[in-house]
Parts: structure tokens; sequence; C-alpha cells
């Protein structure tokens, strides 16, 4: 559910055709397409996954900014959060194609941005997930206000109703994440909102890391041997296959059954 194609220009690596094929053979019955703050691989992803009899799952990893989507001041890392919105059904998806063209339209400030203002006017029919470690919810927990974390939950809960909002586990062998993890997991409890336990898929196969890092120095300007740059820890984010998740994630078998039942539901 959680996934990034050579869509997420100069960050995924993954191609839309090796990808479906992919998901087939590992046995899944349906994959999301989550490119970064855009829409563009849908089209090819839905006939790709088709072609491979894997059901498509129309989604998208947004860019909300920290305020609202007119705020265009200050520097290139102004701060905005991950945030992973997910088409239900044909309402949601018109909803989905709105936000993405309202955060190039209104929001763009080096990133297309959303804010909380129109996912609340265009959250029906959308399936939201709290994202990586760089989601809002992630990052008031790394910043030890799970208090106000809690309360952020809370209000996306609200605005996309119970059932339709969800804490995303991940294990990278992250530090970040072995913090945040057991956070979420309380969370949970004390809220009753769901977790769904995701990879944060960037390419196919473990090997491909290499390549990706590079595309990764082509985006910002630095090359492989600049220590000082942007990079992802380890080689963890390909395209897990169901064993190892639930390997992964032992003692939250419902976390997995929720993401399956995500994609059933889509």
């Amino acid at each position: 559910l959680h996934v990034h194609t050579e869509y997420s220009l100069l960050d995924g690596s993954a191609k839309i055709k090796e990808l479906a094929k992919r998901a087939r053979e590992l046995g899944m019955d349906h994959i999301a397409i989550t490119d970064h703050g855009a829409m563009y691989g849908i089209i090819d992803f839905y006939k790709a996954c088709k072609e491979e009899g894997v059901k498509p799952v129309i989604g998208c990893e947004a860019y909300v900014a920290d305020g609202s989507r007119f705020d265009k001041e200050g520097s290139r890392n102004a701060q905005y959060y991950h945030l992973v919105l997910l088409a239900e059904n044909e309402e949601g998806y018109h909803n989905l194609i709105k936000l993405i063209s309202l955060g190039f339209i209104e929001g763009f400030y080096y990133k297309p941005r959303v804010d909380k203002e129109i996912l609340r006017k265009y959250s029906k029919g959308i399936i939201c997930l709290s994202a990586c470690i760089a989601g809002e919810v992630p990052q008031y927990l790394l910043n030890s206000t799970y208090e106000k974390a809690k309360e952020i939950a809370l209000e996306y809960n609200d605005i996309f109703g119970q059932g339709n909002f969800f804490l995303e586990l991940q294990d990278h062998g992250i530090e970040e994440q072995r913090r945040t993890n057991p956070l979420l997991i309380k969370m949970s409890g004390e809220t009753g909102i769901p977790l769904v336990a995701t990879n944060d898929s960037h390419y196919i196969y473990r090997k491909d890391a290499k390549a990706q890092d590079i595309l990764l120095c082509i985006q910002t300007l630095k090359t492989v041997d600049d220590e000082d740059r942007m990079k992802f820890d380890g080689n963890q984010f390909y395209l897990k296959s169901p064993e190892e998740m639930y390997s992964l994630f032992k003692g939250q078998e419902q976390a997995l059954r929720n993401t399956y039942d995500i994609g059933e539901r889509c």
C-alpha cells in the first residue's frame, strides 16, 4: 500500500510493468501506487496491473503543509509532512484528483502541497495512512511529544472518519522506526485508530538499492562519495513478499490483515 514507481521522479526506480509482474510473482492480489505528490503514473499502472491480473489500488503520497497551503515563505526545506491517500471508490478517486491538482495550483512551494482544510473538504471515499517517518504523527513522536502526536492522529481520524484512517507501521531496520513503532501501537490501543503494516517500496529488488542511491544523487546534485547528502538507510526499501512482512511484524498480524483488507476495500 506504500509503493513508489518511476513516476516518483528521481526518487523511485521501480518500472511499472516490472512492478506489476513482480507483485503477481509474489502472489499479491493487489498493489498500490503512491508516488510523491503526483498521479502521473496511474494510467500506465492501472493497465500494467490489469495485464498481470493484480488489482491496482490508486493512491498518492501527498505533501501536507504545516499550516496553510497558501503560506509560501521560508527556505526550500520549509516544513511539510507526508500522508498516504488511497482511493476507495470512484468518489474517492475524483476527490484524490482534486486534492493533487489543488496541491499544484494553490499549494505549490518547492513541492505540491495540500493542507487540512482541503483534506477535510475532499475526504470522502479516501482511505488515509499516516505515512513513513516523514509523516506528521511520526515526526511528533520523534520529537518526544506523544500527546501532540495523538492529538494530530485524532484530527486525521476526524477528517477521514473512523475506519478510514490508519497508523502506519514500517520496519526498514531504521532506528527512528524502532522508536516510533511501539508508540504507534500504544496510540492505536488508546484511540481505537487501527494499525496497518507497509513497506516503503522505492525499488523492486533488494539489489536495486545502489541504482536508487545514484538516482537520489542525480536529484540532489551530489556524488555518491559525498558524505553530507540525502540517502536511504540500508537496502530494505524494496517490494517485500507477504512472508517477509509476516516475519517482520510478528505479533502484529491484525496490522497485516488490515493491509490486505484495505486492498479489498478499494
